[in-house]
């Protein structure tokens, strides 16, 4: 018997027992060289590779391209019977364990369904040939991260067949990602059965089969458009890694919106997104208890059924609730509910929307001539920029106090400017947006747009 015989003997498939004989004979050698060698392809051989390497047969360099070595042939089957060996006394000792228990087999079964495994893929091509397998055994779901770019990725190759294929066969089939206007028309090649969102937070790409196994991204491409040949993705076959990563994509699919509204900003030119506004952090109940004058507490455990009690509750209202209904906006401050607060988060989203519909103007000063000629036209006040000590957006508006039942619409004009400036200048960009409450009455306050070294145009 020769050294091929040993090692299927041992364990090794035919493809894996050439691979150990040639890496044998001639080490620190490339795939695509031992692919040539052997006579298959470089994706054969890659997976050949993969499991010597897991099982500590072969190893590889950490340059680029990676080259592959192995011990001598001799070494080699000396690990294999010490693989052997220990897995025997594993089997043994488990054996004893349970030999008293029924259903040995199924719990030895499920110990090492248990197990966790994982292996790190190189290249695009090799990480999409794993999504594309995921996709065809999966059995009740698939999340698939994208990323921003990751939907381009995705229509090039076979694995969208077989995503959409597992779509129309009943699998649950989700997608999060990053719209991004370049890339949009790609999610048309989607199966109309599988649910986009976007999310803004959505930069990396990942994917989860059916609870139980797991792609995280390490590393892609900065090129969207290149080979991808420097991606490297993590595999890992694992219920509970794949449960911890199912919640955290839950969480962000909760906050993402849905694809229909998402897309309009590319394809109809607006920002139709839900606009999520915040209120102070507090209990709004002790809240509602002082607003109605509750004194009594609250119960710690159950008390005695009152008939009298219950037939009386909800036919009084009392004198504090009736106060509230003819309150108007002012009641609001007494849940603790700043309706400035509220408008100025309105008047932010109306600004970045501004920013949006002027986002061809590429010049500082034209774009900021043009949001204030947009601002003296809608009759919201009156703008005007100096130079002196710096730069800056004086602003002119009503009285900022509410009176009687009024809206505090200075909040919102106020809240108008800033969110335009800031959906223009990022904080990491090359202007720097800072804002000046003033008492003056002249002058409500003052934005004033700190320049870097770079800024061609102020």
């Amino acid at each position: 018997m020769g050294w091929k015989g040993i090692l299927s003997d041992a364990g090794l498939s035919e493809k894996e027992a050439n691979a150990v004989i040639a890496l044998s004979n001639r080490p620190n050698i490339k795939a695509s060289e031992l692919a040539k060698e052997l006579g298959t392809t470089r994706l054969d051989a890659y997976n050949s590779l993969e499991r010597l390497q897991r099982i500590g047969l072969v190893t590889s360099t950490a340059d680029r391209p990676m080259r592959f070595s192995s011990p001598p042939i001799g070494e080699t089957v000396k690990l294999l019977i010490d693989i052997r060996r220990e897995q025997l006394s594993r089997i043994e000792e488990n054996y004893r364990g349970l030999s008293t228990q029924p259903n040995i087999s199924d719990s030895i079964e499920e110990k090492a369904s248990e197990e966790a495994k994982f292996a790190v893929l190189k290249e695009r091509i090799h990480i999409l040939k794993r999504i594309e397998k995921m996709a065809e055994e999966s059995e009740e779901s698939l999340m698939l991260v994208l990323g921003r770019f990751g939907i381009l990725h995705l229509c090039r190759s076979p694995a969208l067949e077989e995503i959409n294929i597992a779509a129309a066969k009943g699998i649950s089939i989700r997608v999060l990602a990053q719209l991004d206007r370049r890339t949009i028309r790609f999610y048309g090649d989607l199966d109309n059965l599988i649910e986009v969102r976007h999310s803004d937070d959505i930069d990396s790409q990942g994917v989860v089969m059916d609870m139980r196994e797991t792609i995280q991204y390490l590393n892609a491409d900065e090129n969207p458009v290149g080979r991808g040949r420097s991606d490297a993705a993590l595999v890992v076959e694992s219920s509970t890694f794949a449960e911890s990563q199912m919640n955290l994509m839950e969480a962000i699919w909760d906050d993402a919106i849905s694809f229909d509204i998402a897309s309009k900003r590319f394809t109809e030119q607006k920002i139709v997104e839900p606009l999520k506004l915040t209120l102070d952090s507090m209990s709004f109940l002790d809240r509602m208890r002082d607003v109605l004058q509750i004194q009594e507490e609250l119960p710690d455990t159950d008390t005695p059924f009152d008939l009298n009690a219950f037939m009386a509750s909800g036919l009084e209202v009392s004198e504090a609730r009736r106060s509230l209904e003819s309150g108007g906006i002012r009641s609001l401050s007494s849940f603790g509910i700043d309706i400035s607060s509220l408008m100025r988060q309105v008047g932010n989203r109306i600004g970045e929307e501004l920013t949006f519909s002027l986002r061809q103007i590429e010049g500082n000063i034209e774009f900021l001539n043009e949001m204030m000629d947009w601002w003296e036209y809608a009759g919201l006040g009156k703008l005007s920029y100096d130079i002196e000590p710096e730069f800056h957006i004086k602003v002119e508006l009503g009285s900022a106090e509410l009176k009687d039942d009024e809206l505090p619409l200075w909040a919102l004009d106020d809240g108008i400017i800033e969110g335009a400036l800031l959906a223009r200048y990022s904080p990491d960009g090359e202007v720097m947006v800072q804002r000046e409450q003033n008492d003056d009455l002249d002058e409500f306050c003052r934005y004033n747009l700190i320049m870097t070294p770079r800024s061609e145009d102020i």
